[in-house]
């Protein structure tokens, strides 16, 4: 114990001898003669010769000047709160294993890096205090608690730094940097860049491929829904400002570089054409590279999901063959699609600084080599069901993957995030080639050819939700086929190819009909809904329905009613037990007789839902709204949907409201033209009225492509 805290004194006395050094103070702490003092002004005597259009304030009374003591960081309030011993990340104290010079400072260096940042505002590039994405936070009695967020402290201080300075050797003499003056305050936007320097800010070492990224961990700038222009998407990165609370501890966060774009190239910058090129053009060229870059991600997180979960040994002797086959279907001739197109693109880069096009590429790709997303995308749900079935019941499974998912090569990141990806990259496709057609307007060749390249990934697209909901349509009417007990009315075919289901779910039966007269006890029914029939049935069993009756959809009129309007049998009238009625009238039922049914659901966002689903056709047959002047929002996080009524989201997807009630949306997903319905907490309205008339546009344009 004595050695050990010998050793501490005598690193304690060699650390304060350095800094005295290298700071230039005395013996008492206080700054050497011929070392400017930072006060409270920064507009002192000393300065001056660098504040030459500033005058200088007046000089202070002697007496009302008091000389501020430099406050060393074995001195400050976090070391005399904590104790002298305290545990670091190694990181922060290895040089060999640190990656950038950015360090934590104490207070006197903060204050003395001001007065640097004032000689070299190069200084103020480095990254300033933030508590986004920490993984610390404070507990009863000062207790850390650890695992908060994925990322870990270690791994959040691994690529702190400025952009350019990785690989850097560490310096272990002190070195001052500026820090944020006013946590508090946001730090100001800078003011408007001009147009000839769009994206240019500095040439990236080495090739895009150095770093590879998830494709999950990036967003295409194509996809910009929000009122930004291309320039500020090209020129800013995101704010490494987050917002501050005000009861977590303060620690420094580590930002990646934004991703590199076209005109940050050192074979771009080298060539000296950013001088030459109009504005629109590198646009184009960025809309360009944006593709080849995103196409290299998504590729990268393919080869993780086969290197890390396909060919896993240990996961694969969890389950059988089968279940193998529906978790990963053909994910290995995706990857081989994906790696052939990636091959052409970048052979198109490389062979020319300014890409004449790349619309002959995605055309050629999309009508005959991307076939295995239709495959893929098809045996979705077969693919979902195994991976719930074996997180459900399989303990071995769950084990082994959570060991996987842990790996480094996998981020922290799920396995569905993984799974997912054909089918999030396939429907993003459409939007980014779509972009590529804005940037050619002005070139009539080049606009057709894009606009072909749009026709042909449009309607892949199409093929593949067709076969993904062909494949659930079909296993889904088969399931209900053998669950329908049609045995007290006239049998009805149940199984074709041009019927699906729409919903089903089971409501109260508030006023009794000649079917639920002897149903007294238990007034409710069970309802299927499919895209051309009704089907009104009584629940014996979680899978066993009997049929009551049923009517042709366009034979079916829905009312909406008020609890008050809701008369009981016998003339009473009891409003609050029937709390959402509306009312179903059977124009023409099994039996060629009308019949009327009132019912009532648990919530009004319930009740909209079915009147939506049951008056769908009607809607229909009046022709679509204007989409201009429909409320528009933006997906902020993804939601997978829980019944057959609802639809599943991507996180920026954008998503027309045509309907809302009770905490519920429901809308158009642009994108594909799916209707459903989904929570109001799960999207941001787009207030922007040029984004709101873009996306309309964008809306039009790929039902047009789609269609033809």
């Amino acid at each position: 114990m004595s050695q050990r805290y010998s050793d501490s004194s005598v690193e304690e006395k060699l650390l304060e001898y350095r800094f005295h050094s290298e700071l230039r103070l005395d013996a008492k702490g206080n700054p050497a003669s011929g070392l400017p003092v930072v006060r409270s002004s920064l507009h002192s005597r000393s300065n001056a010769a660098f504040q030459p259009d500033t005058p200088a304030p007046p000089e202070l009374a002697p007496e009302s000047q008091e000389p501020r003591t430099i406050i060393l960081s074995t001195q400050s309030p976090a070391a005399l709160k904590m104790g002298t011993q305290q545990l670091i990340p190694r990181s922060l104290a290895v040089s060999s294993k640190a990656k950038t010079p950015a360090r934590h400072q104490s207070f006197g260096a903060a204050m003395l890096s001001k007065e640097a940042a004032r000689r070299n505002p190069q200084l103020l590039s480095a990254p300033s205090f933030s508590l986004d994405d920490m993984d610390l936070d404070t507990g009863p009695g000062g207790m850390l608690k650890r695992n908060l967020r994925n990322q870990s402290y270690r791994a959040a201080m691994k690529g702190l730094g400025t952009p350019g300075s990785e690989g850097a050797p560490v310096q272990l003499t002190p070195k001052l940097q500026a820090l944020a003056e006013e946590p508090s305050q946001p730090p100001a936007r800078p003011a408007a860049k001009n147009k000839k320097t769009l994206g240019r800010k500095r040439a990236h070492k080495g090739s895009f491929k150095d770093d590879p990224r998830l494709y999950q961990e990036i967003r295409e700038r194509g996809l910009n829904t929000s009122h930004e222009s291309d320039d500020d998407l090209l020129d800013e990165p995101p704010s490494p400002e987050g917002t501050r609370k005000v009861d977590a501890p303060i620690v420094v966060k580590s930002y990646r570089p934004p991703q590199i774009t076209w005109s940050q190239l050192p074979e771009v910058v080298e060539s000296g054409i950013l001088d030459q090129l109009p504005a629109e053009e590198r646009k184009r060229q960025e809309a360009i590279f944006e593709i080849l870059t995103s196409e290299f991600s998504y590729q990268h997180s393919l080869g993780i999901l086969v290197a890390e979960f396909l060919q896993s040994r240990e996961l694969r002797a969890t389950m059988t063959q089968m279940e193998h086959h529906h978790l990963f279907s053909n994910i290995t001739d995706v990857l081989s699609a994906s790696r052939r197109f990636f091959e052409d693109l970048e052979r198109r880069h490389k062979a020319q600084v300014c890409v004449e096009d790349i619309s002959d590429i995605l055309e050629e790709h999309a009508e005959h080599h991307f076939h295995p997303y239709i495959s893929y995308c098809s045996n979705e749900v077969y693919q979902q069901r195994a991976l719930q079935r074996l997180t459900n019941s399989n303990a071995t499974f769950r084990e082994a993957l959570r060991a996987i998912e842990q790996r480094p090569a996998c981020g922290g990141l799920p396995m569905i995030s993984f799974l997912i990806l054909p089918m999030q990259r396939v429907t993003r496709l459409p939007l980014l080639t779509d972009t590529l057609c804005l940037k050619t307007q002005g070139h009539p060749e080049r606009y057709k050819a894009a606009s072909r390249a749009l026709k042909a990934i449009s309607k892949l697209v199409k093929q593949c939700n067709e076969g993904a909901h062909k494949m659930e349509r079909t296993e889904q009417m088969y399931t209900l086929h053998t669950q329908l007990d049609f045995s007290k009315v006239k049998s009805l075919p149940l199984i074709s190819a041009s019927r699906w289901l729409l919903k089903r779910g089971e409501l109260f039966v508030v006023e009794e009909t000649g079917l639920f007269r002897k149903l007294a006890s238990r007034p409710t029914c069970y309802l299927f809904l499919f895209n051309d029939v009704l089907v009104v049935t009584k629940k014996k069993s979680e899978d066993s329905f009997m049929v009551q009756d049923y009517a042709q959809v366009d034979h079916i009129q829905v009312q909406k009613m008020e609890p008050s309007e809701a008369s009981l049998p016998g003339g009473g009238n009891r409003s609050s037990s029937v709390p959402h009625p509306f009312q179903l009238i059977l124009l023409h039922n099994s039996e060629g007789r009308r019949e009327k049914i009132l019912l009532s659901c648990d919530s009004a966002s319930d009740r909209a839902r079915w009147i939506t689903a049951l008056t769908q056709r009607e809607r229909q047959a009046h022709g679509p709204p204007n989409k201009g002047d429909l409320l528009q929002v933006e997906i902020t996080k993804a939601y997978l949907a829980k019944q057959v009524d609802e639809i599943t989201l991507q996180q920026a997807d954008v998503v027309l409201i045509l309907e809302q009630e009770d905490g519920w949306l429901y809308g158009e997903r642009l994108r594909d033209g799916e209707t459903g319905w989904f929570p109001e907490d799960f999207a941001q309205s787009i207030t922007s009225r040029v984004a709101v008339e873009g996306n309309v546009r964008r809306m039009e344009r790929l039902r047009v492509e789609t269609d033809v």
